[in-house]
């Protein structure tokens, strides 16, 4: 990133409107925040084109920070708009772009941003996706080896294909035979891993045997992306993690009726000697212990009896008979031309579409509702929801554009 010229810093300096389109520098435009903040988003000649930029010009030093980026960025399309929601966030509008990737998040002073301030000892901002309509939280399920908890979710994805995936997690080691990127594993190299690690990437991670194992967040979002509910089969450390991360998830512990009748199942899939049964017991007695730890597990469920402890699965997670035929609605695309204007009432956006040429039967202008959003950097901000507005009334037509 470069430094802005001397003229642009006198135009920092002054007081101007929030959104303010810096045409002599490129696609970029300068928002502020608070007294002392200018937050100038987008990119730049000296620039990578690939990804949007940021950078922040101190007013009281007059002075330009280059800060962390976390998140994944958003790619530029010719032309933004951009508005302060609060003090925290700011919100990104991609023009000449359709509604499934055209809202961002800009998080500048979020609980998360603090945290990573103190962390990094320096400027951060994170990115986060803003995301149309509802989700369902996704579903951590961990417990001992030998539990049953595969076969458990196994049976799941068996009896309702649509509604479940699984996150593809990441490692450092080589692929083995017949193995598909981005299908079993991502194959990464061991550097890039370390460092979307230190980016606040992953949701938990491990090494073992040399190598490293991890469920990145962009993974879990993907696949809640696509309208299903995501699964995470990972061990108590993993979910501990998880748990202190900014997702939000329902933790399901699978628990042995004893410890005995555990090692009695161990023992009778005979696929592991003696030294390996061993090493899975001690595992597993500490993973029980774990599993009771207070705040850590939502729900613990007793695997005495498997299709007993299926039915007590599916209850729990909300699921019946009706559901095998229930489809999710695909949302209506929305497309926001390059040249638009927006403006802020509450916690509603007006999105102004009009243009000479547009045809008079499309919508020109359209309400982004942000009062139900979740989430958050550094993955999506999700529940929004977006309206056809009527000029000259100010209120909505019809329905929702997009559920």
């Amino acid at each position: 990133m470069g430094e802005a010229p001397a003229f642009f810093e006198d135009d920092l300096q002054g007081d101007f409107p929030n959104g303010l389109l810096l045409k002599s520098k490129g696609c970029e435009t300068a928002v502020n925040i608070g007294c002392n903040k200018t937050y100038v988003i987008g990119a730049t000649e000296k620039e990578s084109a690939c990804t949007i930029g940021v950078r922040i010009f101190d007013k009281s030093t007059s002075k330009w920070v280059i800060p962390t980026v976390l998140g994944t960025k958003p790619k530029p399309l010719g032309g933004h708009s951009a508005i302060a929601l609060d003090e925290d966030r700011i919100l990104v509008i991609k023009g000449n772009s359709t509604s499934d990737d055209c809202f961002w998040f800009l998080e500048v002073n979020t609980a998360f941003v603090r945290e990573q301030k103190t962390r990094f000892g320096t400027e951060v901002v994170a990115w986060s996706k803003g995301v149309i309509g509802e989700s369902e939280k996704p579903i951590v399920i961990s417990g001992p080896s030998g539990v049953g908890k595969g076969t458990l979710i196994s049976k799941l994805m068996e009896e309702f294909p649509s509604m479940f995936g699984f996150s593809v997690s990441h490692t450092t080691r080589a692929p083995r035979n017949n193995e598909q990127n981005g299908v079993h594993y991502h194959f990464t190299e061991r550097s890039v891993m370390e460092k979307d690690i230190k980016d606040e990437k992953f949701l938990e991670f491990a090494a073992v045997h040399g190598n490293l194992y991890g469920t990145s967040i962009e993974a879990v979002e993907v696949v809640t992306d696509r309208g299903k509910r995501c699964i995470l089969d990972i061990d108590v450390q993993g979910a501990r993690s998880v748990r202190a991360s900014a997702l939000e998830a329902v933790f399901i512990f699978i628990c042995p009726p004893s410890f005995e009748e555990l090692e009695k199942r161990l023992r009778s899939r005979g696929t592991e000697t003696e030294e390996q049964i061993q090493k899975r017991l001690r595992n597993a007695k500490a993973e029980l212990e774990q599993g009771n730890s207070p705040g850590l597990f939502d729900h613990i469920l007793v695997n005495d009896d498997l299709e007993k402890c299926y039915k007590n699965l599916k209850k729990l997670l909300g699921l019946g008979e009706c559901v095998k035929t229930t489809k999710i609605p695909v949302p209506k695309l929305v497309h926001i031309p390059l040249e638009h204007t927006v403006s802020k009432i509450d916690q509603k956006i007006l999105i102004n579409c009009t243009a000479p040429k547009q045809e008079k039967s499309a919508p020109n202008m359209f309400m982004l509702d942000l009062s139900s959003t979740k989430g958050g950097a550094p993955g999506r901000t999700r529940g929004l929801s977006i309206y056809a507005v009527e000029p000259s009334t100010n209120g909505v037509i019809g329905s929702e554009v997009l559920s």
